[in-house]
């Protein structure tokens, strides 16, 4: 390897160190306008993010990045480069391009907006007013479109809503997505009927007791002491706070984890931590010695809720990690769930109902609820929904799909903060990880085959580190479709995951 091209990687890498950097920064800053913020410092943050923002925008698109690249580039076959060197640069190669087209004053008002409507968002949902968000959600979608627009060219897909998806998902298309989701309708469709005719009904009432607040935080300590993830000591590099929306943020050794407390549903943050701890322990897993660097980040949002659901459903949900959490559970809740039978707790957290709400939602209908979404969102950026027409659309899928009727729009198209915030293309990530899950679940069941006696007594290191060494270390070294099959030696398959569940749902519901 030349000296000049030797340089010039290195001179690319503090580039992204940089950065990375800025952003991680920026992240702070939104767990915090989500958290802590005074309400009248919304619209100052804002300002605040945009900036960050558009100074993360140009050092990315500098003129200095494309001549290094283009240095690179041209020593690349004759040079010494190992494979993560060379991803790295392929990965700077494209975020170079897709971003440089991207002008700073879009991505400034992106930004900008962004902070305001998940505020006006925040507001229209405690008043059921649809009529208060629908202006800055139409902005919004407005710039979205229009970068989606631009990003088209750059990335040679064929309509914008792609552009879009491969923003959280590398490779994935509309087309692709509907195809993998008509196979896993159909799966979990069967299931339901299964489940419908059975005469098995899980008394729910069991995660209804009320459990305080204080109780509640007690269960999520227990649940992170379980999961091997430390937020109280001096070494620790994670917190645990509330909102209104859970959600996770950080980088390595800084990781924010967020929860909500429902007194008459305790079960609830339960799992979102559970949830948002399994996004962290990914993050935090990734190689030290890859901070700061392309391959050292997720391999994309799908890989990212695989890690999530598998932590929270796979094994939160197990018969196992239930048998060893209950009696810690009925320690913490003073008494409100004395008498409580194993059997009935683990029929009560995997209960298969159609719901409302998606964050609430069983394992069996999540699915749907992301199908939902999915199809608004496609019809979005085809040009064939409105602002004006999405509660309708909303109602009517949810009433089609799952037999509910939504009553206001605050458990309707106002439940979740994605659009809020401009994160379309985001939700797909959420059903493909777990289809990803099912699969790694598969893979695990063969190399770890006791890993369910070791969760019975507590003990989550096997899956922990299996789930380490064979995802969270890889980073981004590969694309979710090639890591898939690094890992498994399979491509994208619906079967594995709908086995799992007809499995785990014939055994609560005896069919």
């Amino acid at each position: 390897m030349s000296s000049k091209i030797s340089e010039s990687y290195d001179q690319l890498m503090a580039r992204y160190k940089q950065l990375t950097v800025i952003r991680v920064a920026s992240g702070i800053l939104n767990w915090d306008l989500e958290t802590k913020i005074p309400p009248k410092g919304v619209e100052q943050r804002s300002e605040q993010l945009a900036l960050l923002d558009v100074i993360a925008h140009r050092e990315l698109v500098d003129p200095k990045v494309n001549e290094l690249l283009g240095s690179i580039e041209k020593g690349l076959s004759k040079s010494k480069f190992d494979d993560v060197q060379k991803r790295n640069v392929q990965l700077m190669r494209k975020y170079y391009d897709e971003e440089a087209r991207i002008p700073d004053e879009l991505v400034s008002e992106m930004s900008r907006q962004a902070a305001i409507t998940v505020n006006v968002w925040k507001k229209a949902k405690a008043a059921k007013d649809y009529s208060i968000f629908k202006p800055d959600l139409q902005k919004t979608i407005e710039l979205k479109k229009r970068a989606a627009g631009i990003l088209m060219d750059v990335k040679g897909t064929k309509n914008e809503y792609d552009a879009l998806l491969d923003a959280f998902e590398p490779g994935m298309t509309a087309a692709k997505v509907t195809e993998v989701f008509d196979g896993m309708r159909n799966g979990l469709m069967a299931i339901m009927k299964k489940i419908e005719s059975s005469d098995v009904k899980p008394d729910t009432s069991i995660i209804t007791k009320r459990v305080s607040v204080e109780d509640q935080k007690k269960i999520s300590l227990m649940v992170m002491d379980f999961l091997g993830f430390d937020t109280t000591s001096p070494e620790s590099g994670a917190r645990l706070d509330e909102t209104e929306h859970p959600f996770s943020t950080g980088y390595y050794d800084d990781l924010r984890i967020t929860t909500h407390y429902h007194v008459n549903n305790f079960a609830s943050s339960m799992f979102s931590v559970l949830h948002e701890t399994g996004h962290s322990i990914y993050e935090g897993y990734q190689r030290q010695d890859w901070k700061y660097l392309p391959v050292g980040a997720a391999a994309s949002y799908g890989i990212h809720e695989s890690q999530s659901r598998f932590v929270e459903n796979i094994v939160g949900r197990s018969p196992e990690f239930l048998g060893y959490a209950l009696p810690n559970l009925k320690k913490v809740t003073s008494g409100a769930l004395k008498g409580v039978r194993l059997d009935d707790f683990i029929a009560a957290v995997n209960k298969v109902a159609p719901s409302k709400i998606r964050i609430e939602a069983d394992e069996v209908t999540y699915g749907l609820h992301i199908i939902i979404r999915f199809e608004m969102e496609r019809d979005i950026f085809a040009g064939k929904l409105s602002v004006d027409e999405l509660p309708q659309a909303w109602n009517e899928r949810y009433e089609r799909y799952l037999g509910v009727k939504i009553k206001n729009d605050s458990e309707g198209v106002m439940q979740d903060t994605h659009w809020a915030g401009g994160s379309f293309g985001y939700f797909p990530s959420y059903a493909l990880g777990n289809l990803y899950g099912g699969m790694f679940l598969q893979k695990m069941n063969k190399d770890v085959p006791d890993w369910k006696d070791s969760v019975s007594k507590g003990n989550f290191m096997p899956v922990k580190m299996w789930l380490r060494d064979n995802i969270h270390m890889k980073g981004n070294m590969y694309d979710p479709a090639d890591l898939i099959k690094v890992v498994t030696g399979k491509k994208l398959d619906v079967k594995p995951f709908i086995s799992y569940l007809d499995e785990k749902m014939g055994v609560i519901y005896d069919y």
